[in-house]
């Protein structure tokens, strides 16, 4: 845990506030070629301080002495970085800026404002944070380079959950395991085609003149992109789904598209640039949607289906089979699975299956299993699938397994996870050691490192 909130500080130095230097400046650190202010140090406390008061974290490691370190890791994976050319979303970063600054324009009143708080013009204040974002995306993705390269066998997993005393062992929080009907409502033909029919209204606008991204921002229900006018970051056309990426392909700059189908609604989408075989486009989701006379349809149906369970006229796992619309579950008798999930991912590693599910995973549905005992029907309830698709559900609660102490038998994937995380963080200390040995390190007289985690900083 430790570690781990380490980490997130690292990436939370570029991140903050960007903080008015307001001691006298001097070098106090040097590692490959780059140099460490000590105004940055102190800045880095200040979030160091701040980030211990949020999680209710105390440590009597001072914060200066723990913001040096950690800005030195970070300046060892940036350079580790440039050297092996680790590529990161360069305009991803830029644009995420653009939005700290106008947040932080908006927080001071205005631009002058601003440059009056920070004693320099706007366009310097954009470039240092643009700058430092740079450095942190840089050595994050270096960091995740270096873990992504190791594995975990069975039987090192068992060894690890085995040298873990009973006090260490992680405690599974409550899951629940249950099977669901889920019906699309009837009338979706017809609601798909009035989705349709707005789309290409909005897109006859848009040829007459109308701007794209305010149209996007207006509607689309894209929570990913809509606030950016529909825009998205540059991609390969295989990231999107197959119908999303052959459309784009048929673009050319400052084209729209007709109305694409995919699994998460309806869009109309717009090439904006194009660079070799990566794409930055900006589209505009709508979903089909459904009156309340349509959505009470199947609330009528699961309802009298729910009766003819409970009087033993039809099983649920039977009716599972022969009701519902949920592809993932219904030849299981109803029962869910994170098989949905998983494709959803592009895990195709059958290991990783499940059926049980802690409460924070079931999200709308949850509030309607919570007083439920095992065996027990739900109402049926409206609901949406994992892409925001609009249905209607019947659950049958089939076991609570209560918090437990992790067990093998039980609880493989969770001690994996663990055992994997703990064996990455060895690898990389061992990486670390040695790179910190090949590469130029240079600390100051005056700084305190008697608290550095990480001897070998200390030349």
């Amino acid at each position: 845990m430790k570690r781990f909130f380490i980490a997130a500080l690292t990436i939370l130095a570029t991140t903050g506030a960007f903080a008015q230097q307001i001691v006298a400046d001097k070098v106090v650190a040097v590692v490959g070629n780059s140099a460490i202010l000590y105004s940055e140090v102190v800045d880095f406390s200040k979030q160091v301080l701040q980030q211990r008061r949020e999680r209710g974290y105390t440590s009597d490691r001072s914060a200066m002495s723990e913001a040096l370190e950690n800005l030195m890791l970070q300046k060892m994976l940036y350079n580790q970085a440039l050297i092996d050319s680790v590529e990161i979303n360069l305009d991803g970063v830029a644009e995420n800026v653009d939005r700290q600054v106008d947040a932080m324009i908006a927080d001071a009143g205005s631009i002058a404002e601003l440059e009056a708080r920070e004693g320099k013009p706007v366009f310097e204040i954009k470039s240092d944070l643009r700058t430092n974002a740079e450095e942190a995306q840089y050595a994050q993705m270096m960091r995740m380079t270096i873990m992504r390269k190791v594995t975990i066998t069975p039987g090192e997993v068992e060894k690890y959950y085995n040298s873990l005393r009973t006090d260490m062992l992680p405690i599974v929080p409550e899951q629940y395991v249950y099977a669901q009907i889920t019906k699309l409502p009837s009338s979706t033909t017809l609601a798909k085609q009035r989705t349709r029919e707005r789309l290409l209204e909005m897109r006859e606008r848009i040829v007459g003149g109308a701007r794209f991204d305010m149209l996007a921002r207006m509607y689309s229900q894209d929570p990913g992109s809509a606030l950016q006018g529909g825009e998205m970051d540059f991609m390969a056309a295989e990231s999107f789904e197959k119908p999303f990426g052959d459309a784009l392909t048929k673009l050319q700059p400052g084209q729209v598209s007709g109305v694409v189908e995919t699994v998460y609604g309806f869009h109309i989408i717009q090439l904006m640039e194009k660079k070799g075989n990566l794409y930055k486009s900006r589209h505009i989701l709508l979903r089909p949607t459904f009156t309340d006379a349509e959505l009470a349809e199947d609330i009528t149906m699961l309802d009298s289906l729910a009766t003819e369970i409970k009087e033993g006229r039809i099983t649920f796992e039977a009716a599972a089979v022969k009701h519902s619309d949920d592809k993932y579950s219904k030849q299981n008798g109803g029962l869910v699975t994170n098989h949905e999930m998983l494709e959803m991912y592009g895990a195709n590693d059958t290991s990783y299956s499940r059926t049980a599910f802690y409460k924070e995973e079931l999200g709308r549905d949850y509030p309607y299993m919570r007083s439920l005992k095992p065996g027990e029907l739900s109402t049926p309830f409206q609901s949406a699938d994992m892409r925001g698709n609009t249905l209607t559900k019947l659950i049958k609660l089939i076991e609570i397994i209560p918090a437990h102490t992790a067990g093998l038998a039980n609880d493989y994937l969770q001690i994996e996870e663990i055992a994997l995380q703990d064996k990455q963080q060895r690898e990389f200390d061992k990486w670390l050691n040695k790179k910190i040995a090949t590469m130029y390190v240079k600390i100051d007289g005056s700084m305190d490192t008697s608290e550095f985690e990480n001897k070998a900083w200390i030349k």
